[in-house]
């Protein structure tokens, strides 16, 4: 099956994945883009969980502040090398999360942070709809970022400013 190249264009477009495996993907899914998407993420969620147990000590500290300066963010993103650390997509990965911090004030990091008696999806930064694509869960976004990036990316913290609190 010939694979046009806008197909591959739009395919790498919405998942940032190779060449190739758009071409395979597209192929799998029988022509059909969005089913041909969904392949590609799944196989971004398996290379994020053959990853996640490697070593994520490098990374950056990204900071957003709101317009008004009165809300802002910092979080530490870790990824396995400063190669990863220094590209723009690996930025642009801390700079949505910082952003999602202050748009979405989470308490906790992690599901296992959470105390009982409240809901996780609510106040864990993981589980929260991603603020620019409310239709997947910040910790997809991430698996996606490794899947493309080939690392094991971690958020190890973040802290919430609000003036005045």
């Amino acid at each position: 099956m010939k694979v046009p190249i806008e197909v591959i264009k739009e395919l790498r477009e919405r998942t940032g994945a190779g060449i190739k495996d758009c071409k395979e993907a597209f192929i799998k899914a029988c022509g059909d883009v969005d089913k041909a998407v969904e392949i590609l993420r799944e196989k971004g969620f398996r290379i994020a969980e053959k990853k996640a147990q490697r070593s994520a000590r490098e990374g950056l500290i990204e900071a957003y502040v709101h317009a008004g300066g009165r809300i802002g963010a910092l979080v530490e993103v870790n990824c396995e090398t400063d190669f990863v650390a220094r590209t723009d997509e690996f930025k642009q990965l801390a700079h949505d999360i910082a952003m999602q911090v202050v748009a979405t004030n989470p308490k906790y990091l992690s599901p296992e942070d959470v105390p009982d008696g409240e809901d996780p999806e609510e106040v864990c930064l993981l589980l929260q709809p991603f603020i620019k694509d409310p239709s997947r869960k910040v910790k997809d976004i991430i698996a996606d970022a490794v899947g493309r990036l080939r690392e094991n990316i971690k958020v190890k913290r973040f802290v919430r400013f609000e003036l005045g609190e």
